[in-house]
């Protein structure tokens, strides 16, 4: 059994999905491993990650529409507010969705499917340097 891990940032451009599929592919053929998991982890409490549509962009610019929805800015019984009507919902945004993903890793490459992508999910208006760790586990 095999481990390697690697960190790599994502420098979004505020609210919205911003693709990093290549990036942890990458990652998995630098392991070496043939089997096993991947397992991405955005190190933030107002990001997330999804494994969404790659394919159509307005696939993610609908799921975007549904959450500025479902939890809106200057909610106003929402107190934590200190950096910006953005603040808790992006907290709650996160919450909703998540912070890892687990892939399977088989033959070497990750097994998603062929309209899959893996997306950071960025939930602040301001752009922001995100930190994403990726392990890799299994054998050959």
């Amino acid at each position: 059994m095999g481990a390697h891990a690697e960190s790599f940032r994502v420098r979004s451009r505020g609210k919205g999905t911003f693709e990093i599929t290549e990036e942890v592919a990458a990652i998995v053929g630098r392991s070496g491993i043939r089997t096993g998991t991947v397992t991405v982890f955005v190190r933030h409490t107002s990001a997330s990650l999804v494994i969404m549509e790659n394919a159509d962009p307005s696939a993610r610019r609908d799921l975007e529409a549904f959450f500025d929805h479902l939890v809106p800015e200057d909610t106003p019984y929402f107190v934590h507010t200190y950096e910006g009507p953005d603040d808790m919902p992006s907290h709650i945004r996160m919450a909703l969705t998540r912070t890892s993903e687990v892939i399977p890793v088989m033959k070497g490459r990750m097994t998603l499917g062929t309209w899959q992508g893996i997306f950071l999910f960025e939930h602040r208006r301001a752009a922001h340097e995100r930190e994403v760790v990726v392990s890799v586990v299994g054998g050959d």
